[in-house]
């Protein structure tokens, strides 16, 4: 798999540069050098532990050329519908493995750009290097891998004092009557007290198994808010591996959800760098494993200027055989004084089957701050379990209550009703009951 994408690299490498500066095609070409002498990480890597890619790696993935373009794939309103929030109004940008789907996208450069990264490379060749690959040259391999080799993505450009009007979804699609494996980057820039909301999916249509490596960047400038939902509820033989970066200048916000429900293994890097005063990021996590998943969250809020909030909440419930992994690190500079930094991690184990690998860390060099963190692994509570069964509820419908009612802060801050309400059903979907439920 290292030759062949490797080989894919070289083989392509004037059509990916064919548009760039000479620092991006630097860039590029670095990021796969260190591809290459590192390899894919083992368990033998501390960060990868308890996490083996060779189920990802083990299939023979198609690899598009990396400016391709769609050939014998296709896809229809009706095709891609029942992963819409539909009554949510909002801008759409939809791929099919790894490409920009014109026809099923609404898109806008109205005082502000909602495209993709296909399309910037040509048209915003100053954006491009000024912020590609900035933010990314000392991650992983992985990370390096979609240096290399990601050709579109949405990008995201807001000026100064511009709050976009609509959420933006994003979907990513994979489809094929064979193995494949896609290159996705992203892009957010965010002026001075701007502010969007993205919606992200990546959905496997495929019956053959799938690989996903994303890695997304996002700058915020003075004052500007992000936020960003991560819906990640997809098929048996979908794999994903993704890595958000984020860094916030003074007195911005992030608010990022993570919601992994489905897929036979995913791995999310979260990292935020709080490089101004009263900067403040909030990373909010819910995990429902069953079967042969595996869900491992890393996660790094990285507190580098004084006066800057961090709240953690991340829960899980794990269930027949299903894995689990969290490792949470906050990193507190001499320079950061005043910081408050918050950190949970709650897991529900269902199955003795299941199980759950955490790691809490904090890492503190100032000496005048307001640091904490959590971690607690259990099971229902029986006697809530009781109380609601001595009331007529059957114990399905209980548990599934109990679960959701667990689960319920990892959805907090989502306001939309429309959005709100398609999560709840997919959590409910997943624990397998059908509950009416009062949004």
């Amino acid at each position: 798999m290292n030759d062949r994408l490797s080989a894919q690299y070289w083989l392509h490498e004037k059509e990916l540069t064919a548009y760039s500066s000479d620092a991006v095609r630097d860039r590029r070409r670095r990021a796969m050098e260190l591809f290459e002498a590192k390899g894919f990480p083992s368990q033998r890597d501390e960060d990868w532990k308890y996490s083996s890619l060779k189920p990802v790696l083990s299939p023979h993935y198609a690899l598009n050329s990396p400016c391709a373009a769609l050939e014998d794939e296709h896809l229809e309103y009706a095709d891609i519908k029942r992963f819409l929030v539909n009554e949510l109004d909002a801008y759409r940008v939809v791929f099919l493995n790894g490409r920009y789907t014109s026809w099923l996208s609404d898109t806008t450069h109205q005082g502000f750009d909602v495209c993709t990264l296909s399309s910037a490379w040509k048209k915003y060749p100053e954006t491009i290097e000024r912020y590609f690959a900035q933010l990314t040259e000392d991650l992983g391999p992985l990370a390096q891998l979609n240096t290399a080799l990601a050709w579109d993505g949405i990008y995201v450009v807001v000026p100064d004092n511009v709050v976009v009007d609509r959420p933006i979804q994003l979907l990513s699609f994979t489809s094929g009557a064979e193995p494949r494996a896609i290159q996705v980057r992203n892009l957010v820039v965010l002026g001075v007290n701007s502010q969007v909301e993205i919606i992200e999916r990546h959905q496997s249509l495929s019956d053959q198994p799938t690989w996903t490596n994303s890695v997304d960047e996002a700058y915020l400038a003075e004052g500007a808010q992000l936020r960003w939902v991560k819906l990640q509820h997809d098929g048996p033989l979908a794999s994903m591996t993704q890595h958000t970066r984020i860094q916030q200048d003074r007195s911005s916000r992030s608010q990022v959800h993570t919601i992994s429900t489905g897929g036979r293994f995913i791995r999310n890097n979260l990292d935020i760098v709080l490089n101004g005063p009263g900067a403040e990021a909030r990373m909010l996590g819910l995990t429902l494993g069953k079967g042969k998943q595996l869900v491992d969250h890393h996660t790094l809020v990285d507190h580098r200027a004084p006066n800057c909030i961090s709240h953690e909440n991340y829960k899980g419930i794990y269930d027949e055989g299903s894995k689990g992994v969290f490792n949470g690190r906050i990193y507190v500079h001499r320079e950061a004084q005043k910081t408050d930094a918050y950190q949970q991690n709650a897991n529900l184990v269902l199955h003795q089957t299941a199980e759950v690998n955490a790691k809490p860390q904090l890492e503190i060099f100032a000496d005048d701050v307001r640091c904490s963190h959590g971690c607690t692994v259990g099971q229902l509570d029986e006697d809530a379990l009781f109380y609601l069964r001595a009331r007529g509820i059957r114990e399905p419908e209980a548990r599934a209550m109990l679960m959701l009612a667990f689960a319920e802060d990892a959805l907090a801050g989502i306001d939309h009703p429309s959005l709100n309400a398609k999560l709840h059903k997919l959590i409910a979907g997943k624990l397998g009951v059908d509950l009416t439920l009062d949004l």
